[in-house]
């Protein structure tokens, strides 16, 4: 072996002396510890403050709720409901935003008739709105793909008129000088320097999914994560159960958000 070899192999190799499959592990430490801290002050709330398992169950409980739920699969079948509604909402919502942002971003008159209304359906709240969805679709499958739908519209279609709209002018005035057609500069320039803006809405909107899911489940339907709530804390009234439903779709939004992020960081790199 020689001298350049065994210094390539080196363990000091790099300035920070970190392996890169090192970098992620250190970069669970502080959630691990903020999730440590959560729990812990959640416990000493409890236990300060005396409250009865039917106000405030402490933690223990709650997972060993979450675990018996399901393990009886008194959440599972829910859950499922929800991610479908959750899934194909959001991919209608995103993809019907994603045309309709790049619309807007290269037309301005289309802009100036279309975004008012964009606007006044976003400031009505979705709760409002929800009643008169179901009313018109149906209590089933269809009533929740479009209130998830609506509510993931606007941050994703507003990040892709802002991420279309920052494209910098001289590489398209490169590609149109080079004769590019209209979808090359598409794929090669418009999209590949929006995805950053775009991505962005993406985080908005797969976590407001979630949110639109569940108020359309409140709203009426017969399974979701939203009914089990409603049923934990009426007939059942199963505090725990209630809380670990709750965490239940925390984890859903938060795994849902984490494979976002990992598509994103595997088509444009870590920012």
């Amino acid at each position: 072996m020689t001298a350049a070899t065994a210094r390539a192999g080196s363990p000091s190799d790099g300035a920070s002396g970190v392996a890169p499959a090192d970098q992620p592990r250190s970069g669970l430490v502080p959630t691990a510890l903020a999730l440590a801290a959560f729990l812990l002050a959640w416990k000493a709330i409890v236990v300060v403050g005396g409250y009865p398992p039917f106000i405030l169950p402490p933690p223990e409980s709650v997972f060993a709720r979450l675990v018996t739920a399901w393990a009886d699969g008194t959440i599972e079948p829910h859950a499922l409901r929800t991610l479908v509604e959750v899934g194909l909402g959001f991919g209608a919502g995103a993809s019907l935003a994603l045309v309709v942002g790049y619309v807007l971003a290269r037309s301005p008159l289309v802009e100036r008739l279309v975004s008012p209304y964009i606007v006044a359906a976003q400031a009505t709240p979705i709760l409002a709105l929800a009643p008169v969805l179901v009313l018109w679709f149906g209590a089933g499958l269809p009533s929740k793909i479009v209130i998830c739908a609506l509510i993931v519209f606007f941050p994703v279609a507003i990040s892709t008129l802002v991420g279309i709209r920052s494209v910098d002018a001289r590489l398209l005035e490169l590609g149109r000088s080079l004769r590019a057609t209209r979808r090359q500069v598409l794929l090669t320039l418009e999209i590949p320097a929006a995805l950053p803006s775009i991505f962005g809405g993406l985080r908005v909107g797969v976590t407001l999914a979630v949110v639109g899911a569940i108020v359309g489940e409140w709203a009426g339907a017969d399974q979701g994560l939203g009914v089990l709530v409603n049923l934990a804390r009426g007939s059942l009234f199963d505090i725990p159960l209630l809380f670990a439903t709750l965490t239940t779709i925390a984890l859903l939004g938060v795994g849902l958000y984490l494979i976002v992020v990992l598509i994103e960081r595997r088509l444009i790199g870590v920012r």
